[in-house]
């Protein structure tokens, strides 16, 4: 079957609609099982069309594993249980090596990971866009809420996505002259540009210069909170 005009990339998008209404989703499961991996390549040639792909599917199959799969959840991301193409990928495959250009997932984001198959290679992004980190949803309070991401407004909805998480979740102290911010931030500093990329970032979305502020790190919420979709 061949995925012209984006098909593959709606198809993802359809089965995120899905888990929303909690409705079922074995054909479309079956569906990207069957796909043929030179089509799945073949259709995924953009980075605009990679994001839109694997972010969508990372935010429903994060829904999937945890509602129908016996994963315990601190297993959650290194399961190898999603079936894409005959392939069998794990979340950490999606972000880690797809999304974020197979990055080692403990190392702030400065190194590449020696380990990682060809065929992530080949799917991966070819420019890492930092704006992913507030698109995925990790079922956690403090994650970023789950969008529908299409792609003629991939562009649009990251900046939005962004800059809706940053002022929500950035406090800033001018008396003190710190500003504290998701762990995300450090978690992936050098996905930021480091310390002065972070500084940068939250200048240009909170339309504050906080390039002489302290930062700090604010915990992060791992409680659950499943369905947090934006609409």
């Amino acid at each position: 079957m061949e995925y012209s005009d984006h098909r593959l990339v709606s198809l993802s998008e359809q089965l995120l609609y899905t888990v929303k209404i909690q409705s079922e989703t074995g054909d479309l499961l079956y569906t990207l099982q069957k796909i043929q991996q030179g089509d799945l390549l073949a259709s995924l040639k953009t980075d605009q069309e990679k994001l839109v792909f694997w972010i969508n599917l990372y935010n429903a199959f994060y829904q999937i594993i945890r509602k129908e799969e016996l994963v315990d959840k601190k297993d959650i991301y290194k399961a190898r249980i999603i079936n894409i193409a005959g392939h069998q990928f794990s979340l950490d495959d999606i972000e880690h090596g797809i999304l974020r250009k197979y990055r080692y997932k403990y190392s702030l984001g400065y190194l590449s990971n020696p380990f990682t198959k060809k065929m992530i290679k080949d799917l991966a992004v070819d420019e890492l866009d930092w704006r992913i980190h507030f698109a995925l949803n990790c079922g956690a309070k403090s994650c970023p809420p789950i969008a529908f991401y299409r792609l003629r407004t991939i562009d649009a909805q990251l900046e939005m996505a962004t800059s809706s998480f940053l002022t929500d979740e950035t406090t800033v102290d001018k008396a003190n002259k710190s500003v504290k911010v998701t762990a995300l931030f450090k978690w992936f500093k050098n996905d930021f540009g480091g310390r002065e990329g972070i500084k940068q970032i939250l200048t240009n979305y909170l339309g504050t210069d906080l390039s002489q502020y302290r930062i700090e790190y604010a915990d992060y919420s791992w409680d659950d909170d499943l369905n947090n979709f934006t609409v």
